[in-house]
């Protein structure tokens, strides 16, 4: 064998080795990732998954604002009437006790429109009837001035609304003993309804009489 035959066989197997060396560390790579590529996918999964509070996050609810009741001493209704803050707005159920004693007995004396308010009240307190003012009041054929589920509208600028505001609140606090005491039922003394005769009356105020 020549000399130069032996160079160019040294040359090849010299080529073919480096061949192989490089396909070998190529494959590795593609089955472990270098340094760089670690440090890439260590960032992106740090901005990808989220991050889990074992602590319970909890979310304050804003508070809700409860009227104080009222601790006011008067020697009669009508001063207590006189001495009730006015309040411009109503929660619905005050609205609806409110509503009862407006159109029910604004015409009547204080007493007869505190009792209007107490047989409220009783009815939504008595398992006979709804447990709020609002289903007291709107309860089918129960009160005359209700009319296709809705009450008539108020004058609210009216001095009478501003007493029936005070009433109920007074009933609503039992802030003064109404004469109807534990009565579920009134009516004008000028009908006379079949079912008053099955019914004890507990008082008579003015036009009204009432009923357990």
């Amino acid at each position: 064998m020549s000399r130069k035959t032996r160079i160019s066989m040294y040359a090849a197997l010299a080529a073919c080795t480096i061949f192989t060396i490089a396909s070998v560390e190529g494959s590795d790579a593609n089955a472990q990732p270098g340094e760089n590529q670690q440090i890439s996918e260590e960032r992106l999964t740090e901005e990808v998954v989220p991050v889990f509070v074992e602590n319970e996050v909890v979310q304050p609810l804003p508070e809700e604002k409860v009227e104080a009741p009222l601790d006011i001493a008067a020697p009669s209704l009508s001063a207590l009437v006189a001495r009730i803050p006015d309040r411009e707005t109503l929660s619905p159920e005050m609205e609806c006790l409110a509503g009862a004693v407006y159109f029910e007995s604004r015409g009547e004396p204080l007493a007869g429109q505190l009792a209007v308010a107490q047989v409220v009240i009783n009815r939504a307190e008595s398992n006979l009837f709804p447990e709020s003012y609002c289903g007291v009041v709107f309860q089918r054929a129960q009160f005359s001035f209700v009319r296709g589920g809705t009450m008539p509208r108020i004058r609210r600028n009216s001095a009478a609304w501003k007493r029936a505001k005070a009433v109920a609140r007074i009933a609503h606090e039992a802030l003064w003993e109404s004469e109807a005491a534990d009565s579920l039922y009134f009516h004008a003394k000028y009908v006379k309804p079949s079912w008053s005769r099955k019914k004890q009356a507990r008082a008579t105020i003015d036009t009204h009489i009432f009923y357990r």
